[in-house]
């Protein structure tokens, strides 16, 4: 295996390890999970969960800090992210009106993971 392939493999299990710890602190908030990297039209949603009326389309992000987590995910991808979760709320009867809210869970190394709800407050 080439030292890029090898990294390429060690970032995407890094990865997945991150959304089950996410899946896991949104778990124990109350969220009902209901998809791990669901493919859209518009964007892949790394994990989707409802808690009460909220539909919350949820980023996972590792880096050195929250600030440079919020920072990893641009405008464009907030907006394709936003139109995934209403496209998917739309076309499932059990999620008809349900407010699409976009999250983050931040994972740092030695830091708890941090979920932060509505992280980009319509920005």
């Amino acid at each position: 295996m080439s030292l890029r392939a090898a990294r390429g493999l060690a970032a995407r299990l890094s990865g997945r390890r991150g959304e089950v710890w996410a899946a896991l602190l949104l778990m124990a908030k109350g969220y009902r999970i209901l998809g791990f990297r669901l493919k859209a039209p518009q964007a892949e949603i790394d994990l989707l969960a409802i808690r009460g009326g909220v539909l919350a389309v949820v980023e996972v992000k590792r880096r050195a800090s929250l600030e440079s987590a919020l920072e990893a995910v641009g405008h464009d991808q907030r907006e394709r992210l936003r139109r995934a979760g209403v496209g998917i709320a739309d076309r499932r009867p059990a999620l008809k009106g349900a407010a699409v809210r976009l999250d983050l869970v931040a994972l740092a190394p030695g830091r708890l993971p941090r979920h932060i709800p509505d992280a980009w407050k319509g920005g």
